[in-house]
């Protein structure tokens, strides 16, 4: 369990940043600023200074963290890190291949195609619709795509 802090610990440690603008409406009502003063400078409004003012009086610092945490990744950092470096040593990617690998290694399966592709997006893997040539380099493709093809 947490140990009590008072509010300036809280505002030293540096917490996310929309818990220190709560902390700081929260000390600035206790220096007895203006409430118009805090949300000139905190740019709130006069409802959030009241409710952390309240919210900090019920629950203490406790009372001005954020209750969500966020989803937890698939994949850990040094996780992910790896997969890029997999992918990046490649000569060729398929989509299926990175699905059994993750899978394989990682025990991890997507629901959807988008986190696969943004892997590849991380890891500076860009695709369109392969061509043997590039139909530009050469004047002759140019000509009959574009419908100027001469009859010999």
């Amino acid at each position: 369990m947490e140990t009590t802090l008072t509010l300036q610990e809280f505002i030293d440690s540096n917490p996310d940043a929309r818990e220190l603008k709560r902390a700081l409406a929260v000390q600035m009502v206790q220096h007895n600023y203006r409430y118009e003063d805090i949300r000139a400078v905190l740019h709130v409004s006069l409802g959030f200074i009241s409710k952390w003012k309240q919210r900090f009086a019920d629950e203490g610092v406790q009372g001005l963290r954020l209750a969500y945490p966020g989803a937890s990744p698939y994949l850990s950092a040094e996780q992910r890190a790896q997969v890029l470096a997999w992918l990046k040593q490649k000569q060729s990617w398929h989509l299926a291949e990175l699905q059994q690998h993750l899978e394989e290694t990682y025990d991890v399966v997507f629901a959807s195609r988008q986190s696969y592709y943004e892997l590849f997006h991380a890891a500076g893997i860009h695709w369109k619709k392969t061509q043997a040539t590039n139909p530009s380099r050469d004047p002759e493709q140019v000509e009959k795509k574009n419908g100027n093809y001469r009859m010999a």
